[in-house]
């Protein structure tokens, strides 16, 4: 059982190093992207600790089979619960009311042949080579090549001066690129407009050009740009404008001539023959008439009014000319494929390829790279843009990409993806070293090799609200999941994104394509634009667990993932168990979230997960259930000794999390006997909150654990926690 053999800091090291490079241990999420996806190491942890009689640390780098059993996931999102399930032999059936959600599980999980999809992703380079490659060279100006590849155009906003009428860039600085991955600071002369190197980034002198003096800030900052021309000071972005126009005005290029000689990247500001070629996309693509670009408006939404503000009305807007050839061309080619999962698994590259084939991805300037438009879960708009290779660049007799964002990268990425379904593998440590150990036997998929070899599995996914399913009562042998939790990352905003292309290419023989958008009322997240609260989120989420658990084998797990910084939005998931009739057994920490990520780092958010493993009937230890925060402060310290073990320095906000975890696991416990789940939803949370604040909540136990202070990890720990001999032997464990 999980309760009694998940092994905290074996499985948190694992996980904390897989969330460093995900796709380097689990290379099935190259298929599509997806937000916050769970480490695939946690959830065979989760079921090696519940089906097999092994150690887990044994276990878990051998083949396992558990065929017959069935497991469930009726928030499956990017789908690690239910792949790590179906490559352990188990079948698998799958909820998510996002479409996008369902169309990726369903390309991750389907046998594919390799040989057929190489074969067509290579046609489709080489045709899409002839008709637009050319767009995509540039003139080395070292030495003179014409066939030097674009890796990245760089644009900049620019608005008409309301005061003089002249065109105005809005550049927040002029650094194009640091001295971090690159010889020297590269700066844009706001005089002439070349590109000068310079040794000193906060004093980079005169232009090496013109002359004129190079400087660090430009004139854009807080939505205000004073005019170098006539000095009037503009306010953007302005809406009713339309959508922002942009100004090519430098690029970094790979020159396999002389790259052997040369010291660092090749930057350059755009010639005439580049700009001639933006002119030809612009022509090009006016006289094109359209069959597979869309024309969706962006509706109102949390993420979107900020697209809105900016002047963006329609999706197709985000886009370059340059770019919109390119989609379309493609999304031809892959139309008239006939192999269906092969023109499925390239729609999904398609739709994967847009978030690095648009104008609102950066350029990082440590990092020399393009920044896609999901690297942090919303649409900021920048003033700076970066067009990335459309087709990818392949460093001659490596078959190694140079650069990011094109048509290469994501077909290599795709068939490391699904190679790794008929071949995966486990990464081990030992000091310094790792070591690659495939684990012949497991393999993902709905059949193996093209059922060749072994049994077909049962795969089910269904883009349905699980709240309204229904399964046979003591069907499931577990449910595992990662739900949504009450916050305001719109993921189905994000999502529409790539959904109004896929459902042009592909949608029309897909039921779940039949809606204009992703959108849902039913979704699980706070959202203001349409007025989705707490109580919203606490009664799906609780309607979701009464069906699952109703499902479940008398003795069968329910166990999810949560992490959140309020206590407040702890108290639907305390609702929802105590509604199914389910009781806590365990609350598990585990790493989740990488600490680096653009979208939590320095925020104080935490990185680790509370695992909540729940069931109708069973055990819990005794010593597990405090009556006191100063025993919540003590187990909270065991849980933070077990993550040192696995390598993983815990913040405050982790430590926080954790203890919210237990705090709400005993509020489950200690309500379960006079729950009422017919009394109104406001009734329901009121009683969580009110057994919380009696208690003492995390204010009580912070204090403790501060007068613990360094104790957590040096005293043995029981000294740290109530009196053992207070229980006594025959109270080690309590049945409920």
């Amino acid at each position: 059982m999980i309760e009694k053999n998940f092994d905290i800091s074996f499985i948190a090291d694992l996980a904390l190093r897989e969330k460093q490079i995900q796709q380097n241990y689990r290379p099935i999420i190259a298929v599509h992207k997806w937000f916050a996806r769970r480490p695939g190491t946690l959830f065979r942890g989760l079921l090696l600790a519940e089906f097999s009689e092994r150690p887990m640390r044994e276990a878990f780098y051998d083949a396992n089979e558990f065929a017959g059993r069935r497991i469930a996931d009726p928030f499956m999102g990017g789908g690690t619960p239910l792949l790590e399930a179906n490559r352990l032999g188990c079948d698998v059936v799958g909820f998510d009311i996002n479409p996008m959600s369902y169309w990726i599980v369903k390309q991750e999980i389907e046998h594919l042949s390799l040989a057929a999809y190489d074969e067509a992703a290579d046609s489709l380079r080489a045709e899409l080579e002839k008709e637009i490659g050319h767009l995509y060279r540039t003139k080395c100006c070292l030495c003179g090549s014409e066939d030097a590849h674009v890796k990245y155009f760089l644009w900049v906003k620019k608005i008409v001066c309301q005061g003089c009428r002249k065109t105005v860039d809005l550049f927040p600085g002029y650094l194009l690129s640091s001295d971090a991955r690159h010889p020297k600071n590269v700066f844009v002369c706001p005089s002439c407009g070349q590109l000068s190197e310079t040794a000193d980034r906060k004093n980079p002198g005169r232009c090496g050009y013109c002359g004129d003096s190079l400087v660090v800030d430009g004139p854009a900052a807080r939505n205000r740009c004073r005019c170098p021309h006539c000095g009037a000071e503009n306010r953007f972005p302005n809406p009713s404008l339309g959508p922002p126009t942009h100004r090519l005005f430098a690029i970094e290029y790979h020159c396999p001539t002389c790259k052997s000689r040369h010291d660092g990247r090749f930057f350059k500001a755009p010639d005439d023959q580049d700009i001639a070629r933006v002119t030809e996309s612009e022509k090009r693509w006016s006289t094109t008439r359209p069959r597979f670009v869309p024309d969706d408006e962006i509706p109102s939404g949390d993420e979107t009014n900020r697209l809105h503000r900016w002047g963006y009305r329609r999706y197709r807007e985000m886009f370059n000319a340059r770019q919109l050839l390119g989609l379309e061309l493609s999304a031809r080619i892959i139309s008239k494929i006939t192999d269906e999962r092969v023109r499925n698994a390239l729609a999904t590259n398609f739709s994967d390829l847009l978030r690095y084939q648009n104008m609102l991805c950066r350029y990082d300037t440590m990092a020399l790279k393009s920044l896609d438009i999901f690297s942090v879960h919303g649409f900021p708009v920048g003033l700076i843009q970066c067009e990335s290779n459309f087709l990818g660049i392949v460093e001659k007799g490596k078959n190694i990409c140079v650069g990011s964002g094109g048509w290469k990268n994501i077909t290599e990425k795709y068939r490391k993806a699904k190679a790794y379904c008929d071949d995966p593998f486990e990464v081990r440590h030992k000091g310094r070293n790792k070591e690659i150990i495939p684990i012949r036997g497991e393999w993902i998929g709905d059949r193996l090799n093209g059922g060749q070899v072994g049994r077909h599995r049962i795969v089910e996914i269904h883009c349905e609200n699980s709240a309204s399913v229904d399964l046979p009562e003591s069907s499931l042998d577990a449910v595992l999941t990662d739900p949504p939790y009450f916050g305001n990352v719109q993921y189905a905003e994000l999502m529409d994104f790539c959904y109004v292309w896929l459902r042009k290419l592909s949608g029309e023989k897909e039921k779940p394509f039949q809606h204009p958008s992703t959108r849902s009322k039913h979704e699980l997240t706070g959202n203001v634009d349409m007025g989705r609260d707490l109580e919203h989120f606490t009664e799906g989420i609780s309607s979701v667990f009464q069906r699952m658990a109703k499902a479940l084998k008398p003795k069968a797990p329910l166990a999810f993932t949560y992490h959140h910084n309020t206590i407040e939005a702890y108290f639907p998931i305390a609702v929802a168990i105590l509604d199914a009739g389910l009781v806590c057994s365990a609350s598990l920490p585990c790493p989740a979230e990488m600490g680096a990520s653009i979208h939590i780092n320095g925020t104080g958010s935490s990185i680790i997960d509370t695992v909540f493993v729940c069931r109708r009937t069973g055990f819990v230890s005794r010593k597990s259930l405090p009556s006191s925060a100063a025993g919540v402060a003590g187990l909270v310290c065991q849980d933070l000794a077990e993550l040192r073990k696995g390598n993983v320095k815990p913040s405050i906000g982790d430590t926080r999390c954790i203890a919210y975890g237990h705090l709400i696991r005993l509020a489950i416990w200690n309500l379960r006997s006079t729950w009422d789940n017919s009394t109104n939803t406001s009734k329901k949370l009121s009683a969580v909150a009110d057994w919380l604040r009696a208690f003492g909540g995390w204010p009580k136990v912070e204090r403790h654990l501060n007068e613990l202070n360094g104790t957590c990890s040096q005293e043995p720990l029981l000294t740290v926690r109530e009196n053992s001999m207070d229980y006594g032997v025959e109270y080690a464990h309590v049945s409920f």
